[in-house]
């Protein structure tokens, strides 16, 4: 395979666009040419630069064998409409380019398209962050990270049911989620796991995140029929009845035709006709301008297929409803047409799967721009969908379940501690981003977290000098007992132990009393007196 792999980030579109032209100018064969009594030197045919731009196409892995000859000349049209190339007189623009013998060279210098620069830190747009409890009436826009800081209070009550003592504690209601907290959440989590996917370090130059709807991803998971596809609220946004009528005849032909219309010879072709010109004249293409960059991206991830249809499971739930529900049925009318085979050829000269692609295709994806590689990324794009139907236009079963497990914790009753100031800190703080991290490093740092909790809470006992030194000792054996190997590091000897206790003044021993001693001394006598009695 020629050329180098471009994977999926921004700009993908006008890079691929930029090494074709490169590819062509450098490999395109010239030579000397006669035409009209005059000598054209570096030239070559129109023919022979539709030969060798199909063939260069064809072997490149970012467009692959699917690409036809006509898409080629289509291409080189292109080419000469923005003076890529220039007919052996100096003219481009207005003229058309033919697959004939008719002359043609390179300018000196060829117009690459620019790529644009990222957009500095200030305007970028974010994944809005995903709140953990539904504190905030109004939706942030960007929520700045607090450092966790807890005093030695806040430590000593979270942490004495370690050292055998249970804290006063109360249950707090459950939290209202409210719907426009659910929405945020599905388009926050929607747009950080497409990120993950894509393995980009930002959607910056794919994907604008302010201008998406988080209703739509809503209503594109749960207002579904059985077979998973979109019931619209407003039918005026549906298909026309008589599309879906022809659709479903076609779709099941012979047994589809439920207007009892009379079937003539070509009458199946008539249908198709009457469908396709129903999607071509759409004014934006199902997949819409404004995703048409993050679609592109896609394809750089085709080499790996599981990856390639997760990651269009997540963007065509970006999709408006209206969109997403008419994608589904043309791509079902699509994949039924192509396998049934009691239906007769619907064109003389090429396969009904070649007549599918290239009938629908630009209804499906492209660009605002003319410039960008429409026929060849859509062509791609369709063809991949059609063998894998099945799985790109369902829900993501890994994002659904992470919605519904965090929307679900939000939800659950929790337990304050008495004087712990969790809500101002850990509760009500957001996600920030994360970094996965291996099982090994998440065991070593749950292991240094936690005993660094448990060594600054026995640093507390012993510098608190409020605590009485009977309470201390008492706190002190207990955390012994909790804690052996952590107390012993910190009391290696018994030395150390009686070091954090200050020394009592020895008390002076009473002067001696000499009646006292002589009474003392009398007192074993009388008892003995006593005794004889």
């Amino acid at each position: 395979m020629d050329g180098d792999m471009i994977g999926p980030g921004p700009y993908r579109a006008t890079k691929l666009w930029n090494e074709t032209i490169k590819l062509f100018r450098g490999g395109m064969p010239r030579r000397k040419h006669w035409a009209h009594f005059r000598c054209y030197d570096n030239s070559f045919t129109g023919s022979a630069a539709v030969d060798h731009l199909h063939e260069l196409l064809r072997r490149n892995q970012n467009f692959g064998p699917e690409v036809t000859r006509y898409q080629s000349l289509q291409l080189l049209r292109k080419f000469l409409k923005n003076h890529v190339i220039e007919d052996v007189k100096g003219r481009y623009g207005k003229e058309d380019f033919d697959d004939n013998g008719r002359l043609y060279r390179f300018p000196p210098q060829s117009p690459l398209k620019p790529v644009p620069q990222r957009v500095p830190v200030s305007q970028r747009s974010f994944i809005p962050p995903v709140l953990r409890w539904d504190d905030y009436e109004d939706m942030p826009t960007k929520i700045p990270m607090k450092p966790l800081s807890l005093n030695s209070q806040s430590w000593n009550k979270r942490h004495s049911i370690a050292i055998g003592e249970v804290p006063e504690c109360k249950l707090i209601r459950k939290r209202e989620v409210t719907p426009k907290h659910v929405d945020q959440i599905w388009k926050s989590m929607t747009l950080a796991h497409l990120q993950r996917v894509l393995g980009l370090q930002t959607l910056d130059g794919v994907l604008d995140a302010k201008l998406l709807s988080s209703k739509h991803i809503v209503h594109n998971v749960f207002s579904v029929n059985k077979q998973g596809i979109v019931v619209l609220k407003n039918k005026a946004e549906d298909l026309p009845h008589w599309v879906l009528s022809a659709m479903k005849c076609l779709a099941n032909w012979p047994n589809g035709n439920d207007s009892n219309q009379t079937i003539y010879p070509g009458f199946e072709r008539d249908v198709f006709r009457t469908v396709a010109e129903h999607f071509q004249r759409l004014k934006e293409p199902l997949m819409t301008f404004q995703l048409y960059e993050i679609f592109v991206s896609i394809l750089g991830l085709f080499p790996s297929q599981q990856i390639a249809v997760e990651a269009l499971q997540v963007c065509c739930l970006l999709l408006p409803p209206a969109n997403r529900r008419k994608l589904q049925l043309l791509m079902r009318l699509m994949t039924k047409t192509c396998n049934n085979h009691a239906l007769p050829p619907l064109n003389d000269a090429i396969g009904t799967r070649t007549l599918m692609v290239q009938t629908f295709s630009h209804c499906i994806l492209c660009s605002p721009d003319e410039v960008d590689l429409d026929e060849l990324l859509a062509t791609k794009l369709v063809t991949f969908m059609m063998d894998n139907h099945e799985g790109v236009l369902k829900v993501p079963a890994e994002l659904q379940r992470s919605v519904e497990e965090h929307l679900s914790h939000l939800r659950r009753a929790q337990i304050k501690y008495a004087g712990a100031d969790t809500d101002s800190t850990l509760e009500s703080t957001p996600y920030a981003y994360c970094r996965q991290i291996s099982k090994q490093q998440f065991e070593e740092q749950r292991v240094t977290g936690s005993q660094g909790a448990i060594i600054e809470l026995l640093e507390n006992i012993i510098h608190d000098k409020a605590m009485s030194i009977k309470d201390k000792k008492k706190k002190l054996k207990q955390f012994q007992r909790s804690h052996p190997d952590i107390y012993r590091r910190r009391f290696p000897t018994p030395e150390s132990e009686a070091a954090i206790f200050p020394e009592r003044p020895q008390r002076l021993k009473p002067q001696l009393n000499f009646f006292a001693i002589k009474k003392n001394a009398l007192q074993p006598f009388q008892r003995s007196w006593s005794f004889r009695a």
